[in-house]
């Protein structure tokens, strides 16, 4: 199976390994990969600043670049989301109509893919650790991906995975939310990185690399000892990347 990838633009250009990393692993499990390197956005940030005009833009060039009847698979949920759940809003009876629900139908969430799509859940993958697991809220709440990611996790040998009291609360990332809302932003990354310390985790692991990217300022910040781990990561570990 050949599959299209699509790489978040703050990941692109913050977190190129964990991207790497998601690539190693679909090959692991069969798939050939085709990277589009016009790619750029989804329009999540004009989006929710309210700049529709702009995501709309961005939207068309991500609907014209992936029409190729191929599965679309992103290690980004927030992009996911954006996808599947604001580009009708944008272009449900448009000259674009067909060609975006092609693209909605075939945009899959990395451990969504992974579980649901190529029936996978075992990844040979070791790490030795105590770890807990973030939810991402667009994931989470707009695409209802919670089970896959943890089915994931399950199988990881060494892993033992806590899960916190509290799954529902946000991390205070929300795209430009941590930007323009700064002080709520950072109480809320406060409060989540106390449950995950209560879990006794010595990694956090989450689908979506903006809230680790969120909290992983913080936890610098305040020279905390936990690491913050992309599924993909987790699961490159353990066998030959090179």
């Amino acid at each position: 199976m050949i599959v299209d990838i699509f790489i978040p633009c703050y990941m692109d250009q913050f977190y190129p390994e964990t991207a790497a990393n998601m690539v190693k692993v679909l090959e692991k499990v069969g798939c050939g990969i085709n990277y589009n390197p016009e790619q750029t956005c989804c329009g999540l940030p004009a989006f929710h600043e309210g700049y529709r005009d702009h995501c709309k833009e961005v939207g068309e060039k991500l609907i014209h670049e992936f029409q190729n009847d191929r599965y679309i698979v992103s290690p980004g949920g927030s992009c996911v989301s954006m996808v599947k759940n604001y580009y009708p809003e944008m272009f449900h009876n448009s000259s674009l109509h067909n060609e975006y629900k092609n693209v909605q139908k075939y945009f899959f969430e990395f451990s969504d893919f992974l579980v649901n799509v190529m029936h996978v859940t075992d990844l040979g993958a070791k790490l030795n650790a105590k770890a807990t697991y973030l939810d991402n809220c667009s994931a989470m709440r707009e695409c209802g991906i919670s089970q896959s990611p943890r089915l994931l996790l399950s199988k990881v040998r060494g892993l033992k995975l806590t899960e916190m009291r509290d799954t529902d609360t946000c991390c205070g990332w929300g795209g430009v939310f941590a930007t323009r809302f700064e002080e709520i932003a950072v109480k809320l990354a406060e409060k989540k990185v106390d449950q995950i310390l209560k879990t006794g985790a010595e990694v956090v692991i989450s689908t979506d690399m903006g809230c680790l990217m969120h909290l992983e300022g913080y936890i610098n910040q305040h020279q905390i000892p936990l690491k913050t781990m992309h599924l993909a990561d987790v699961l490159a570990e353990g066998y030959d990347l090179v």
